[in-house]
């Protein structure tokens, strides 16, 4: 009897053991379902965006003085378009891939460059070969490509890890116009409000406009649907824009924001913790040698 009962044990304990992985292995891939569902929802979209304008990723750059960050953007920009040696374009284009990554620059802005760059490439190309172009003619449209991408690379690497008061406040520093400094810091701060109206106005239209009936080739009556519905939530967010931007610049008034902005006094206090660091001298040097290598090849 006792045999019996450990027998039988056993073979509960290995049942338990093989429903376990197989149920873990169902959650998982519930999980990994889900994941992916998210990943390609308008609600990660609008997250990303946002994680972007407001530089909570982290990385390299997001740890600098602004001002360094906007002067190390300044040299990568404009080299470019000082050569048109090929290898000395695939230096700096390897330069700006490699600050990417170290911006951690988000999966939607690397997406929606990759696929911006290679459908420019790609109807340069046929536009050259329809028109009658030459081997000179396509090599000429990848070596500004390439230029372009570089310059691309680098303005993510470092807008992206710019938040909207350090990127405001090293304009100020760099005695930029006023007008300017506030125009960037309020726009960053109007994104999330904007999108959200967006949203919310776009499934309104959704909820009050029928879907058209039927199936037609590539469902083309369905896609005009909704880019209509696009087109016309655009309007009403226009009217709240508006509104909104003078609500806001009647408070700043009111609070003296102007004034604090060009006011002497008012600017050093804003502007006391910009400090150029140890790290930012280093990046930069290194840029200026990566940069004078790359020229050089």
């Amino acid at each position: 009897m006792a045999t019996q009962t450990t027998a039988q044990t056993e073979r509960a304990a290995g049942t338990a053991q093989a429903v376990q992985p197989a149920g873990a292995g169902a959650q998982q891939d519930r999980r990994r379902e889900r994941r992916n569902r998210d990943v390609l929802s308008a609600e990660w979209v609008k997250l990303e965006l946002l994680r972007t304008a407001y530089a909570t990723r982290g990385g390299l750059f997001a740890a600098m003085d602004p001002r360094a960050v906007i002067v190390w953007y300044l040299i990568l920009a404009v080299a470019p378009w000082f050569t048109h040696d090929t290898a000395s374009l695939t230096a700096l284009f390897a330069i700006g891939v490699v600050s990417v990554f170290l911006a951690r620059v988000g999966p939607l802005i690397l997406g929606l460059f990759v696929i911006g760059l290679v459908g420019q490439v790609l109807s340069l190309l046929v536009v050259s070969l329809f028109f009658g172009g030459d081997s000179g003619t396509l090599w000429a449209l990848v070596e500004l490509n390439m230029k372009l991408g570089a310059v691309s690379l680098a303005s993510m690497a470092a807008f992206v890890s710019l938040d909207p008061e350090k990127l405001s406040d090293a304009l100020l520093a760099m005695r930029a116009p006023v007008l300017l400094a506030f125009g960037v810091s309020y726009g960053y701060r109007m994104l999330p409000i904007i999108v959200e109206e967006y949203t919310t106005v776009f499934d309104g239209f959704r909820l009050r406009s029928a879907p058209p009936q039927g199936r037609d080739f590539l469902r083309i009556r369905a896609l005009i649907h909704w880019c209509t519905l696009v087109v016309k939530s655009f309007y009403p967010i226009m009217l709240n824009t508006a509104k909104s931007v003078r609500t806001t610049v009647e408070a700043l008034e009111a609070r003296g924001f102007t004034y604090a902005a060009e006011n002497k006094t008012g600017r050093d206090l804003r502007l006391r913790y910009l400090k150029i660091g140890v790290l930012d001298v280093a990046v930069i040097l290194v840029t200026l040698g990566l940069v004078a290598l790359a020229l050089w090849l």
